[in-house]
């Protein structure tokens, strides 16, 4: 590991005026940053510990919705009563990720901010554009499995491995940033590779997320769906998170959003928009499951995803509207 400065920030302000340079790594659970810097992935000049700051609550907002603070541990949020009657999803999201020992460590802000888990970007010997910008691509012809097929480019073709984020962008969850007038939606944060996959996220050196923001919750039902290699601490092959309400037999909303097959969270918005105000069939269900993956663009030993990912929406949505 290269060596580094620390520091333990006392405030907000403290920590966003030491953290004004690409070098500086804010530390919170550590779950993700700690293994790379052991790795050499990670090779920060300074580290600045935000564990102490008062960003860990869960709180109510005016319009019935929940503020959850970026320091707040996975398993807190997962278990709180709130987010279990509002927003199931989230915590069946939470719950689906690491083991208990990681969530019970890791925290809210730095499960949106994880690197992805792609094995070329931890092999030091492998060309990886995401971790030396201009290196080229080991994944693209090599083994490839677990990695993107919606929104890839030819720099990069790694996947998002958060369970929790892809139930955030289903629920139209907003980032908030401090330094910044206006929060971010969750489906925005993230970039999509392009020519420039190091440059994962919105966020400028010295932004700190502070807060998730969750709108008031919507009617009708939700579920979060993962399929994964074994029942415990495996990222997901394919994962979706489905929320439908439906009013006299009519699709009154939806919103769909996909894990493990893209960059980031992807929202499905072409299929919801083929739900809404239809009624509900199996023909429909079938047409918008594969419609949520419309565009894919598989590779060599990923070819399955597009089919799991279709049978995975459909079923969430067949659960969703029964």
């Amino acid at each position: 590991m290269r060596p580094f400065s620390y520091t333990s920030a006392t405030s907000t302000a403290e920590a966003i005026g030491l953290a004004a340079s690409e070098q500086v790594r804010f530390l919170a659970g550590g779950t993700n940053l700690v293994d790379l810097m052991r790795a050499g992935i990670e090779e920060p000049e300074h580290v600045v510990d935000i564990t102490r700051l008062p960003l860990d609550g869960v709180e109510e907002l005016p319009d019935g919705g929940l503020r959850i603070g970026a320091l707040a541990r996975n398993t807190r949020v997962a278990g709180d009563a709130r987010v279990r009657r509002r927003y199931p999803m989230l915590a069946q999201a939470i719950m689906n990720g690491a083991s208990p020992q990681l969530r019970n460590r890791a925290t809210v802000g730095g499960n949106i901010l994880q690197r992805t888990r792609c094995g070329y970007f931890y092999d030091r010997a492998a060309a990886c554009n995401k971790r030396v910008p201009g290196a080229g691509c080991d994944a693209l012809e090599g083994f490839n499995r677990m990695h993107a097929v919606l929104g890839a480019s030819d720099s990069c073709i790694a996947v998002h491995p958060s369970d929790m984020c892809v139930a955030l962008a289903a629920l139209d969850a907003t980032v908030n940033i401090a330094g910044r007038d206006a929060a971010v939606p969750l489906t925005d944060f993230h970039r999509l590779p392009g020519d420039s996959p190091h440059v994962e996220t919105v966020l400028a050196p010295g932004e700190l997320i502070t807060s998730i923001d969750l709108p008031a919750a919507r009617p009708g039902r939700s579920v979060y769906l993962k399929v994964r290699d074994r029942a415990t601490y495996a990222f997901a092959l394919v994962s979706t998170a489905v929320q439908v309400h439906v009013e006299n037999g009519r699709v009154a909303g939806a919103r769909i959003a996909l894990g493990g097959v893209a960059h980031k969270p992807w929202r499905a918005h072409e299929a919801e928009e083929l739900l809404r105000g239809e009624a509900v069939d199996d023909d429909l269900l079938r047409r918008a499951a594969e419609r949520s993956v419309a565009g894919a663009r598989p590779r060599a030993h990923n070819a399955f995803k597009p089919e799991l990912a279709t049978r995975l929406v459909r079923r969430a949505l067949e659960e969703t509207t029964s």
